[in-house]
């Protein structure tokens, strides 16, 4: 998935001489390196801000068992967050191992095989299963079981979506946006029927369609020739920053939405809100003025500073 660090272009490694240099555990340990765990930012803190905003009220009762749960979304997330990267890199390898800026992947090198990655990926696919089932079997709730197949699908079917339409980035954001739904459903899908969990999802997914847009605009001549669809792609880098903006207006205005339908978020979540807004006007005039070299600032940075800002202003207001 495109929601990773800027590759360091590296020239393509030789398969038979490194991958019995790096053994099993080398290369279970140039898997997570290639998908940085890390970068579980973008989603993990607006899911456990779902899952707050779906749990007990200050003061109320079921604390101890909203904390399993939380836990256990937690797990969850980390799964299928691996479940999809690794699909995207074993997919997407012939792919990367032609452009230079993804040429030093693992699985675009060679020095890890797809017959390891396959098994990584469908190792934690089962797991995310059994995670979802503890639900059912702790606290009677079966929808995260029931859920858990369409959306380790979901999530895995965004690696072939650049293959033939510009809509891919939307897919994308919809596949994070998915968490926020999940944790609900996780810890009281009753709760789902409060606007408050839709209109934050809606920005979820507007913000990372919105970023994954910029982060594409360094492939736009690659996509291009490899008839690969994008929105710089299609509409240049310039048509691009444009899109990019909107998709993250809306995101604004999704926020908006999100707090104003909520009787628990209140003036802390606000300054949320508001900082939300600022950083990505910062995000969108770092990308205008340096191009390709803000990239790592604006697209990284910031959004991560977004991400966690918004999900622990929100816990704060809910909790304190």
């Amino acid at each position: 998935m495109t929601t990773n660090a800027v590759d360091v272009v590296e020239p393509p490694a030789s398969p038979a001489s490194v991958d019995a240099r790096l053994g099993f555990g080398g290369g279970l340990r140039l898997i997570a390196a290639d998908i940085k765990l890390s970068h579980s930012v973008f989603a993990l803190p607006l899911a456990v801000l779902a899952a707050f905003l779906a749990g007990p009220e200050r003061g109320g009762e079921g604390w101890p068992a909203f904390w399993g749960k939380l836990a256990l979304v937690v797990i969850c997330m980390v799964l299928a967050r691996t479940w999809a990267m690794v699909v995207n890199r074993l997919l997407d390898r012939r792919i990367d191992a032609e452009n230079a800026r993804t040429r030093g992947r693992a699985f675009a090198s060679g020095r890890v095989g797809p017959v390891l990655g396959w098994s990584v990926a469908l190792f934690a696919a089962a797991l995310f299963v059994g995670a979802t089932w503890v639900f059912q079997k702790a606290w009677a709730n079966p929808w995260p079981l029931w859920m858990s197949g369409p959306v380790l699908a979901w999530i895995g079917f965004y690696s072939l979506t650049k293959r033939f339409t510009a809509w891919c980035h939307v897919v994308l954001g919809s596949s994070l946006a998915m968490s926020v739904v999940a944790a609900t459903i996780a810890v009281d899908p009753g709760a789902l029927a409060s606007p408050t969990p839709w209109w934050l999802a809606g920005f979820v997914l507007a913000w990372v369609a919105g970023f994954d847009v910029i982060y594409a605009m360094q492939d736009e001549a690659f996509d291009r020739s490899k008839d690969l669809k994008s929105v710089p792609a299609r509409m240049g880098n310039a048509g691009a920053a444009w899109v990019s903006r909107l998709l993250h207006a809306g995101a604004v205005l999704c926020l908006l939405a999100a707090w104003s339908a909520s009787a628990r978020l209140e003036m802390v979540f606000g300054v949320g809100v508001a900082m939300v807004g600022v950083l990505l006007i910062i995000e969108h005039v770092i990308v205008a003025r340096r191009g390709e070299r803000g990239l790592q600032m604006a697209f990284f940075t910031i959004n991560g500073i977004v991400s966690l800002a918004l999900g622990l202003l929100g816990i704060a207001d809910l909790l304190f």
